[in-house]
């Protein structure tokens, strides 16, 4: 089977048992068959498996990379290697122009990442895979799955990002755990500021708390209480205090951005204390969130999300649900082609969310962890 060399090399069948279970599924009922489906996901290692499952189930696969979008320019060869065609935007709208002269259609479905590909017209709909992308298809005439609508997705940005955050600033050579004081006892660890306190930012924050830093969350104290920041007793100061988010900045050691907002930290008060500091700045989320006035020089990464510098961005076993549900979404709407009528953005159905949960925790290597996260 395509890529099986590379996957069984890498990875172990519990890793990804989402995944695994349709593969099996589809590999029979074939509900792709002879459609033509462009997928957007960042093209990684532990990618190959969406596309796997879905090969399996009939797609002729199509991969979307634009935007941007960090990707592993050797698995980028792989796909090709293999036949499978790597485009970018422009060629998909002149596909759709070709096809559109003898009035076909170029793409039966897309399964698209931050609305990368939102300008296109595929027969059947949209799956995004993300938050930031949704705003790409407010007004769209089509359906359109957003898998970060729901809990599934939880389980990448939660847990996954965040040990993907840390786990860059080890490849980094950054030592942030706990220090030792004159006697050899901990004395107390990094200061780290995380701005947002969403699924990303509680990542975040959870993995930097198991490393022993010292981390204090800057975030809109407006949208009210945040229980996982209370249960830890993690220290919170509101956004709009700009004063008081300038002090903080100034005495960091890391400033990490998980808000989802472009431009989130362009507040002149802000940019001057960041300029002036000597944190470790970086930035977990798809848009610039540091502004024009913070040069990307000064960025890790400049300014991309700091995991995509590493081989496997988000670990399989914390990514494997998001790409179950992506793909699964898709499957959906080929069955609901003459019954989903509603246009623009829609919440995954809670029934196949639970199916993928299941999955998950019965048949993974993380139940006890999502498990744990259910309860924030």
């Amino acid at each position: 089977m395509i890529f099986d060399e590379i996957l069984n090399d890498a990875y172990e069948k519990r890793e990804y048992p989402a995944l695994s279970a349709f593969f099996a599924e589809w590999s029979g009922t074939r509900p792709f068959r002879a459609l033509r489906v462009l997928v957007a996901t960042p093209v990684f290692r532990n990618t190959l498996l969406e596309y796997r499952a879905l090969i399996a189930g009939g797609a002729d696969l199509v991969v979307g990379v634009a935007g941007g979008m960090p990707c592993d320019l050797g698995i980028v060869e792989v796909l090709r290697g293999n036949g499978i065609p790597v485009i970018g935007l422009q060629e998909a709208l002149e596909m759709e122009a070709r096809c559109a002269e003898s009035g076909d259609c170029a793409f039966d479905l897309i399964l698209d990442c931050a609305g990368q590909f939102s300008a296109c017209h595929p027969r059947f709909g949209f799956v995004e895979l993300t938050r930031s992308g949704v705003q790409f298809y407010e007004k769209c005439e089509h359906p359109v799955y957003v898998a970060d609508s729901g809990v599934v997705k939880r389980i990448e940005t939660c847990l996954g990002t965040g040990e993907g955050y840390v786990r860059a600033l080890a490849q980094l050579g950054y030592d942030f755990c706990l220090d030792s004081g004159t006697d050899g006892a901990p004395s107390g660890g990094k200061k780290f500021i995380v701005f947002g306190s969403g699924k990303v930012g509680q990542g975040i924050v959870l993995q930097l708390l198991r490393s022993g830093a010292d981390v204090h969350v800057v975030t809109d104290c407006s949208r009210g209480a945040n229980p996982f920041l209370d249960a830890n007793g993690v220290p919170v100061t509101d956004c709009n205090d700009l004063d008081a988010v300038a002090s903080l900045v100034r005495g960091a050691d890391f400033v990490v951005t998980a808000t989802g907002v472009k431009g989130a930290l362009d507040r002149p008060q802000i940019v001057e204390a960041l300029l002036a500091s000597g944190a470790v700045l970086a930035n977990m989320g798809v848009e610039d969130e540091y502004g024009p006035g913070v040069p990307a020089s000064r960025v890790l990464a400049e300014k991309k999300p700091l995991n995509f510098i590493l081989e496997e961005p988000t670990h399989l076993k914390y990514i494997d649900a998001s790409l179950a549900l992506h793909a699964a979404l898709g499957e959906l709407l080929v069955r609901e082609a003459t019954a989903n009528k509603n246009a623009g953005p829609q919440d995954p159905p809670s029934e196949l969310e639970q199916r993928i949960l299941s999955m998950t925790m019965q048949d993974g290597l993380i139940g006890a962890e999502i498990a744990e996260m259910m309860g924030w």
